[in-house]
């Protein structure tokens, strides 16, 4: 599923540079990347695209029904299709599920096909944020907290490898999250063009 919505912003025009017009969010459950990417769009006048939501409107089912029934392996299969596909979109702002980074293939194609971010978060900061959720297929088990803390050690390293930039989640609110990473956008932007022209 996209979000369309443009403002018209001074600076939605101020991403020259391939790479920088296709930027991909990824970090853990709860970290921030579905309203950040949606707010970053919005300021930017790129469409957004929620990994998850394009695989549950294509599935016409929750992932969660879909993970129960099918379990994780198909899942995965299913998702590393539908961000091969995003990752190629044209401009975009594109917010990944917290496991994407778990396939080989996905990783490399974000490295390739775009400008990464991390949103980092503690699972004790996450903790905080998902205590009442009940959509998140990994996170529906007895103790939670020492699930969060199993994903943190298992896909923390993997964060890493692909990201770019990476930004506490949980140190600001969204605006102030969102201009953050506009403005170093916006460095990388102008060191990409000073290298093409220098």
């Amino acid at each position: 599923m996209s979000d369309s919505d443009t403002n018209s912003d001074s600076d939605s025009d101020s991403f020259p540079n391939s790479m920088t017009e296709r930027v991909i969010l990824v970090g853990l459950p709860g970290a921030g990347k579905s309203t950040i990417g949606r707010q970053l769009a919005r300021k930017r006048g790129l469409p957004f695209f929620d990994s998850d939501l394009v695989i549950e409107e294509r599935l016409g089912e929750t992932i969660r029904t879909f993970f129960a029934r099918e379990g994780e392996a198909a899942f995965r299969d299913l998702e590393e299709q539908v961000i091969d596909e995003l990752t190629l979109q044209g401009r975009c702002v594109l917010a990944t599920g917290g496991g994407a980074v778990l396939r080989g293939r996905n990783r490399q194609n974000m490295r390739e096909r775009g400008v990464v971010v991390h949103l980092h978060a503690s699972p004790e900061q996450l903790m905080r944020r998902l205590r009442n959720d009940t959509k998140r297929p990994l996170l529906q088990v007895a103790d939670p907290m020492a699930r969060l803390q199993d994903l943190y050690k298992e896909r923390e390293p993997l964060y890493k490898e692909v990201a770019d930039f990476t930004f506490d989640a949980c140190s600001s609110s969204p605006a102030l999250l969102v201009s953050r990473v506009i403005m170093q956008l916006d460095l990388m932007c102008r060191s990409l063009l000073g290298s093409e022209t220098g």
